[in-house]
Parts: C-alpha cells; structure tokens; sequence
C-alpha cells in the first residue's frame, strides 16, 4: 500500500498532465493494492478524481460516451475493482508539522472539507492546495479530530522535514514526547522503514525508552509528486515507489 500520494490538486505537484486514472495505472503497475489520495490541505484531488469518474457514468447514462470514454470507464472500474482508494488529506500544523489524515471509503468530500475547516484551514484557502496556509491547528488536536471523524492520524515523514520527531534539533524533547505518544496518533510515517541501522526510527520507538513508552507502528510512503519517480532521488519519488506491505 500507500498511503501518501498527491495528485495535480496539490500546487507542488510536478506533473500538470497526469490524470487519476494514471495514478491508478500506476498503482497497479506497482503492484500496490491500498493507495490514499492525500493533497496539501485539501480534498480537492479526491474530489477531481470521483467526479471524473462520476462525469464518465452520467455520458453512459445519457448514451453519448465516445469509444474513448467507454474504454476510460471500464479501466477505472476494472482498476476501483483491485484497488482500494483512500480519501485523505496531508495538513500542515502550527509550527509547519505535517499530519496525513486517512479515512475510510465512504468518507465523503464534505465531510472532508467540514473537518479541514475544523483544523482551521482558511476556506479561500481549501481548493489551493498549497503547503502553505497559515496558523491552522496545533499538532495535537489535528490528531484528536482527525481521530474523532474516524480516520488514522499519521505523522507524516515524522524522521525528516517537517516531522513531529523534529531530527537535528537539540531542543523539544518533551513536545517530541508528546508529539509522538500521543493516544490519538495510530502510526509514524517514516523514510528509512527499510534501514538495517540500529538508529533507525522504528527502533527508537519500539517501546524500550522510559520516556518513550509507547510503541509505535511505523510504516512508510512514497509522498510521491509526481507519477514517475526519478531514479536515484529520493526526493522525487514517484507512485508506489516507497511502499509499506501489510498481511491483511
């Protein structure tokens, strides 16, 4: 699976021309049976990617699908059949800490968009999505809510920028403590799950620390950009290029 994936509804996106339905072509291409569709701050992609759908389903209804179209149609449900789409969103916290909220299917944009304004993205700011929105919520109630809506919290790429694990820094210890222990977090979002050091981040969080009691599921994402990675950058990952696999 995974769980980290913008589209062209995020502003940072790298590829204007891509489509959903390449997104889902690549996720099965990578083997991948879980994806989320998790924008900056926003539903928007998860929204553009229904309405694509939905827009093909009433020209059917209307019989006016162009063979093109008939043959979109039936590769997004062929693919919807393999794989499980995910509605999500990546938010940006006070101070700049990143958090994926992921929520179940039935989920629907309004709810959505109903939460992100909750979190305190400004509204002229909800289709943008851009990394950059202001003073939103702190880090602890974006995982409360996010909780409470019944999706999965996740601190995002919690090893690297922008993580509430906050690497480098000589200060913060007992925000990273809470930060990370928090009872309505459900898992750490990391880049080096694959590691064989010992200071790797699944590690330090396994539990064994006194002031880290907890032990924390740590899974990993591509936090792809764009469709297609660019080999030997790990900053330009693209569709199910740093996936987690889970036994369901």
């Amino acid at each position: 699976m995974d769980l980290h994936l913008h589209t062209p509804a995020s502003a940072d996106y790298r590829e204007s021309n891509v489509t959903y339905l390449d997104i889902l072509k690549k996720a099965e291409q990578k083997g991948l049976d879980i994806i989320a569709i998790t924008d900056h701050n926003t539903a928007a992609g998860y929204r553009r990617y229904l309405d694509e759908i939905q827009d093909l389903e009433l020209l059917e209804r209307r019989n006016r699908l162009t063979d093109e179209e008939k043959a979109q149609l039936a590769e997004f449900r062929r693919l919807r059949e393999k794989i499980l789409v995910l509605p999500g969103f990546e938010l940006t916290c006070t101070l700049g800490f990143h958090v994926l909220g992921i929520f179940p299917p039935e989920t629907t944009v309004r709810e959505l968009e109903h939460l992100l304004l909750n979190l305190h993205v400004p509204s002229e700011k909800l289709d943008v999505g851009s990394g950059e929105v202001g003073a939103t919520s702190d880090v602890l109630t974006a995982y409360r809510l996010i909780n409470e809506a019944g999706g999965l919290a996740i601190a995002a790429h919690a090893n690297s920028s922008h993580g509430v694990a906050m690497p480098g820094f000589d200060f913060g210890g007992q925000t990273r403590i809470a930060y990370t222990q928090d009872e309505n977090l459900h898992a750490l979002e990391v880049t080096d799950l694959t590691s064989k050091s010992r200071r790797r981040t699944q590690m330090f969080f396994s539990g064994t620390k006194p002031e880290y009691p907890r032990k924390m599921h740590c899974l990993q994402g591509s936090d792809a950009h764009r469709l297609n990675g660019i080999p030997g950058n790990n900053q330009e990952l693209g569709v199910g290029d740093r996936p987690t696999e889970i036994l369901l």
